[in-house]
């Protein structure tokens, strides 16, 4: 019992730790790279976008590497559904965000192929390490496409995003400390939870799916709700999207890469379909709006992300707990 109370603790302390580190460590490693003359673009859609992912990233490691692969693979696919069914349906309440195009012709696209190609992987609820290097090979072209079509059709708001402007050597040094406290929160919360799973009888992936991925999915709601609040609505959308294709294609990848594993069945009847269910929703939901919200509009962006649709998703992520727990 005592192990099981310090469990809790580590799991609360490892959360604030993953929080707190997960954003220094972005920030050093973007002041690094605007030091190093790499564009504000890039950037925002690389190291800004993998940030909000960094804890589901370091968790995985961390999992994989003590034989706990289940987790890992829970933590993306239960982030994904945080990601939309919470974090966006909560800022669509707070704040409904306009739909702007590229959205429907950039982002969309690629994160339903990034589905599909995690569906063909957790098809035989077995993930190979040829399926890791599938699933990891395949985020380096599309994270190449992604910075060529924003080169080509800039977003005032990506080019505006916040960088912090520190120096070298204060960039190196915040980069360091994020590192070592994301590993060091990582290694608490992964203990902690193994430790609850098995305290109360639960599978490694139960818990991922739940507990780990509401927890990792904090940094996305703290940016989403701000930079929605802020006015800044296609970071707030382009947050969970650039998320959710991260935690596919980099967070599911390492157990493959690791220690490939063979899970329950359920990790694709349920699971997977779930999370394939709400993103199908989300997307057909801003195609949607796009299209009938700026009818005879000339698409000057009057379709609007609004309480409807964060009701819809909100009520799509209560009733996967329901059968989760049912």
């Amino acid at each position: 019992m005592p192990d099981f109370w310090l469990a809790c603790i580590a799991i609360l302390a490892g959360f604030i730790g993953l929080i707190w580190s997960a954003d220094r460590f972005v920030g050093g490693s973007a002041a690094i790279a605007n030091n190093l003359g790499v564009s504000r673009l890039i950037i925002g859609l690389t190291i800004v976008s993998l940030g909000t992912s960094a804890p589901e990233i370091v968790v995985s490691i961390s999992s994989a590497l003590k034989g706990a692969g289940e987790l890992a693979v829970g933590n993306a696919l239960g982030s994904n559904l945080a990601n939309i069914g919470l974090v966006l349906a909560i800022t669509a309440l707070i704040a409904p965000m306009p739909i702007q195009k590229h959205l429907i012709n950039q982002e969309i696209p690629i994160l339903l192929l990034v589905t599909a190609i995690a569906g063909i992987t957790l098809y035989d609820a077995h993930l190979s390490f040829w399926e890791g290097v599938l699933l990891a090979g395949s985020l380096i072209p599309l994270l190449s496409l992604m910075i060529w079509t924003k080169k080509k059709h800039p977003s005032p708001e990506e080019e505006d995003s916040e960088i912090p402007d520190d120096s070298m050597t204060k960039a190196i040094f915040w980069f360091v400390i994020g590192l070592g406290a994301l590993i060091a929160s990582s290694e608490m919360l992964v203990w902690g939870a193994r430790t609850v799973a098995e305290a109360f009888g639960v599978s490694p992936l139960i818990i991922g799916l739940t507990v780990i991925a509401i927890g990792t999915s904090l940094p996305e709601l703290a940016a989403s709700i701000m930079s929605a609040l802020k006015g800044h609505h296609d970071m707030a959308i382009g947050n969970i999207i650039g998320s959710n294709i991260f935690n596919i294609l980099a967070v599911m990848a390492v157990p493959g890469l690791v220690s490939p594993l063979t899970m329950d069945a359920s990790v694709f009847s349920r699971d997977f379909i779930a999370m394939a269910a709400v993103t199908l929703l989300l997307c057909l939901a801003i195609i949607a709006d796009y299209a009938f919200g700026n009818r005879g509009d000339k698409g000057t962006g009057h379709a609007r992300l609004g309480r409807r649709i964060g009701c819809l998703l909100l009520a799509s992520y209560i009733a996967y707990y329901y059968l989760l727990f049912k």
